[in-house]
């Protein structure tokens, strides 16, 4: 009689975990628009720290970024584009990128970026008001980004 009572429990209980688990949410996937989206987040944070304004998403320089990431996933590596296109074709009067592989979230990478002090400078630097970003997990599973600041004409 004890051991039957036992047993009952004992599948409640695993009924009953069982049941928890279904409920638990499932993992929140990373994908390209979370990734760029938390990435400004995560810069535009820093800044408000300090006491700078905010860097505003523009278009033609997300454009940019978008490019340069899907660029650097294809080679399978880590390089600057030339900013000089940038300048004209987004009617900037500065510029400046950062590039980066492997940080698997946007807070990841700026936490990353926010120890190199040239990238720390992009970041923080009070003359940029646009900011584009790019994302691209490579075939070979490792995060590509390219975030890029311009300020206008």
């Amino acid at each position: 009689m004890k051991s039957k009572t036992l047993a009952r429990l004992a599948s409640a209980l695993v009924a009953g975990a069982a049941s928890l688990t279904l409920l638990a949410p499932p993992a929140q996937a990373v994908t390209s628009t979370t990734y760029e989206a938390d990435t400004i987040k995560y810069t535009n944070a820093e800044r408000t720290k300090r006491s700078l304004g905010k860097v505003a998403s523009n278009s033609c320089v997300d454009r940019y970024a978008e490019r340069q990431a899907a660029a650097m996933a294809k080679a399978k590596r880590m390089y600057h584009q030339s900013l000089q296109p940038i300048l004209s074709e987004c009617r900037l009067s500065a510029v400046g990128e950062n590039v980066a592989v492997g940080y698997t979230s946007g807070s990841s990478v700026v936490k990353a970026w926010m120890g190199s002090s040239g990238h720390r400078a992009n970041i923080l630097n009070s003359r940029y008001t646009r900011i584009g970003v790019g994302a691209v997990k490579g075939t070979d599973g490792r995060w590509y980004v390219a975030q890029v600041f311009g300020r206008g004409r």
